[in-house]
């Protein structure tokens, strides 16, 4: 049951959270399910090459050492959420605008680098109907992306809206709302590195 109660957020549930912030969270616990099911998937078809040829499988053309500096990018755009988050609650909205950009550049970077690994693959004649393995491969991490480019938008979208004054001080829980979703996609890629390219 929703209180009487308002904030400069709008309604607070009995838990003491905003509407908004459990509505994410109650979004995020179904995003859960979703890659649970695209990972369960992936671990079933891994191996799956559809050919007598075992190098045909996705695990034995990963570039690595690539793969792992994109990785650090996306997870050093959470350290910069952070600090957007913790400027917006100061009241800093100069500050709060470098950091989302920053996030947004980072962000950008590791989607460059998914592309370019998609399009490498492409060129080496494995796309998505290729084989099981491939097509499971592609639909996680693809699936992924789309959501680290979602996020990209709403960064900027926040970004906009301190421009035009809709965003301040008083709205800061607009910016965590952001921040979850992108620490979520940051987290959810930590354990989609983990499963796909270093457990062979």
């Amino acid at each position: 049951m929703a209180s009487a109660d308002h904030t400069d957020h709008g309604l607070v549930t009995s838990t003491g959270v905003s509407n908004e912030k459990l509505g994410m969270w109650v979004f995020l616990g179904s995003e859960c399910l979703l890659f649970g099911g695209l990972i369960s998937s992936f671990l079933l078809y891994k191996n799956r090459s559809g050919t007598s040829s075992l190098h045909e499988r996705p695990h034995d053309l990963y570039d690595l050492a690539f793969t792992s500096i994109s990785s650090f990018v996306l997870l050093m755009s959470s350290l910069t959420m952070v600090l957007a988050v913790s400027a917006i609650q100061r009241g800093e909205l100069r500050n709060t605008r470098v950091w989302l950009g920053v996030t947004a550049l980072l962000g950008s970077i590791f989607i460059s680098g998914q592309v370019y690994e998609f399009k490498e693959f492409l060129n080496a004649g494995y796309g998505f109907t290729h084989s099981p393995a491939w097509s499971a491969f592609f639909a996680l991490t693809g699936f992924h992306g789309v959501h680290v480019s979602l996020g990209i938008v709403m960064l900027l979208s926040a970004i906009g809206l301190t421009l035009t004054g809709r965003i301040g001080r008083g709205q800061a829980e607009s910016v965590e709302i952001v921040g979850l979703y992108w620490h979520f996609v940051d987290v959810v890629w930590v354990i989609i590195f983990t499963v796909v390219y270093l457990i062979k």
